[in-house]
């Protein structure tokens, strides 16, 4: 009986502590976002504001829309080659960064920590400028270098065959910082006795990172992967403050697309936007989990 009581006492005073996230959530998450599926399914746009319950009840209609609207096609086209490209290439620079810091890097490591992690907290706005001067047809850094060696560099940010891409690069850059972070500190969790017990057995340096490293790692790259796919599906800063979508939308991505139709006033068209992109983000999400949770068993 003296359990039960204690078992009751103790999940009020969890509730208790998790009350002001719940509070949160629902307020500034859930709300919104039961909101915006509620407005999907109707014909909401700007001018209505200022009679919303005069809207009128669509349904479905702005779901089919969206697969009838060629540049809604073209943004979940680039989104996805940001996924595909972005989240292996933001992964693997991570995880070398962190693996060279952890075993190859003695000396002012703590500076390479920072100066690896810094662009993930930087602002945008100044990392635009930044690389909007390295990748100038004309004065950039990177035509330069490539001059120098006798290659004609192309107009990154203007040319769709390369604008893409080079958002792409850009993002990975900026991103791969927090990876090795979460990299490094799993990579020091890892018992020693493991390595010194493969070194006698005679393994070499990629049999250890095979055979020890990455099953060891398993928790944190599951970790990185969810995050870096969240975060390309959601991939809007780059593209807005780069290119604004252009050339000829070669770099408007889901989001990008979604932000211009709620600015458009477009309301209920862009709220079934954003409910695909919810919707294809916690399936992907869930799966990701799924695959590596059965590859861990």
């Amino acid at each position: 009986m003296a359990t039960g009581r204690a078992g009751r006492r103790g999940g009020r005073t969890a509730w208790l502590f998790a009350a002001p996230f719940l509070v949160i959530f629902l307020g500034l998450y859930a709300g919104p976002l039961l909101a915006g599926l509620g407005m999907s399914l109707t014909d909401l746009r700007s001018t209505d504001l200022r009679r919303p319950f005069g809207v009128n009840l669509v349904g479905f209609d702005n779901y089919s829309r969206l697969f009838e609207d060629e540049v809604m096609r073209q943004a979940a086209s680039n989104t996805l080659f940001f996924v595909a490209t972005g989240v292996p290439l933001t992964i693997v620079a991570g995880l070398a960064a962190a693996v060279a810091l952890h075993s190859g890097i003695a000396r002012a490591r703590t500076l390479f920590r920072v100066g690896y992690f810094l662009p993930h907290v930087t602002s945008i706005v100044g990392i635009a400028v930044v690389w909007r001067f390295l990748l100038d047809p004309e004065s950039g850094l990177v035509n330069q270098g490539l001059g120098g060696i006798g290659i004609g560099g192309p107009a990154w940010l203007s040319d769709e065959r390369t604008a893409l891409p080079s958002l792409v690069v850009m993002a990975a850059w900026r991103g791969f910082g927090f990876d090795m972070v979460i990299f490094l500190a799993a990579l020091q969790g890892i018992p020693r006795e493991l390595y010194e017990a493969a070194d006698v057995d005679g393994a070499g340096a990629w049999a250890r990172f095979r055979s020890i490293t990455l099953p060891m790692l398993r928790p944190a790259l599951v970790f990185t992967t969810v995050y870096s796919t969240i975060g390309f599906m959601q991939f809007m800063e780059e593209p807005l403050v780069m290119t604004k979508g252009g050339p000829d939308n070669a770099t408007l991505s889901g989001s990008l697309a979604i932000y211009q139709l709620f600015g458009s006033g477009d309301y209920g068209y862009a709220g079934a936007a954003a409910g695909v992109l919810f919707t294809v983000i916690v399936a992907l999400t869930f799966l990701q989990f799924r695959l590596m949770r059965a590859k861990h068993h």
